[in-house]
This record gives structure tokens, C-alpha cells and sequence, in this order.
């Protein structure tokens, strides 16, 4: 793995990020989710899920945040859902609603960290774990194991 190069990927789709264009923003955000576990990505996602411009890059950078189905996208997810005003959350929940309905076996693994979350010592996060999981606990998943 090239971290420099990554870290450039990063930078490019930060400054993706920072476009007038929403279509800009909102393919920074969902390409940006990939790179979520570097440091240097958490401020742009954090600021993309809540952006101010247009709700359809909140839920197009939440859904590829969520679709990494790791504890580094949902700890994103969660801080921003934390300090996400009505209209926000509600796209936020829809991206969780589209990601996690499928199958119980994700959605059993994201309850899972989500409790786990919910003791953090950064409030932020733990807040935003505990609405996360309140979310996803509504779900009926399509497809169980057999």
C-alpha cells in the first residue's frame, strides 16, 4: 500500500469536497468513505455528512460510509448523527434504512458495534452510537440465515 499516494487521493477528493457543485460533493463523499480509516479523511466526511448545501451529499457520503460495514464508518456516521440537525438525520436515516435492510447479518454486526460505541469516552460519539443504534434497531431486515 502507497500511503502517499493515498494521502493524495485524499487531498484531491478534500478539495472535491469543497465544491459549489453538489454532484461534486456528493462523489467526493462517497469515494472519500474508502479512505475513512486515514485520519486525514475524517474532517471531510464529518463535514460532508452534515453538509450545508444539499442533503443528497449527506446521504450520498452516509450510504458509502455505512456500506463499508466497519466501526470506522459508523464511528463517522454517529458523530455526525450526534450533532445533525432534523433534516439531516432524516437522510442519514434513510441511507441507514437502505444500507442495512437487507441482510440481518449486517445489521446484527452494526447493533453490535453500535453498543460497543455507546460506552466510548468520547460523548460525541457515544451519543450519536446510541441514536445510530435506536435507528437501526427499527429495521426488519429482507433476508435472514436460514
Amino acid at each position: 500500500m502507497d500511503s502517499d499516494l493515498r494521502r493524495a487521493v485524499v487531498v484531491t477528493l478534500g478539495e472535491l469536497g469543497r465544491s459549489d457543485d453538489w454532484r461534486d460533493r456528493a462523489d467526493a463523499g462517497h469515494s472519500l468513505a474508502g479512505f475513512a480509516e486515514m485520519p486525514e479523511a475524517v474532517k471531510l466526511l464529518l463535514g460532508l455528512v452534515l453538509d450545508r448545501g444539499d442533503t443528497f451529499v449527506t446521504r450520498r457520503t452516509t450510504e458509502g460510509l455505512l456500506r463499508r460495514k466497519d466501526r470506522v464508518g459508523l464511528t463517522i456516521v454517529a458523530s455526525a448523527l450526534a450533532v445533525a440537525n432534523d433534516n439531516h438525520a432524516d437522510y442519514i436515516h434513510t441511507a441507514i434504512v437502505d444500507v442495512f435492510s437487507i441482510f440481518s447479518d449486517d445489521l446484527d454486526e452494526a447493533l453490535r458495534i453500535c453498543d460497543e460505541m455507546s460506552g466510548e469516552t468520547d460523548d460525541r460519539v457515544a451519543q450519536g452510537a446510541r441514536r445510530l443504534h435506536a435507528s437501526l434497531a427499527e429495521i426488519d431486515p429482507v433476508l435472514r440465515p436460514a
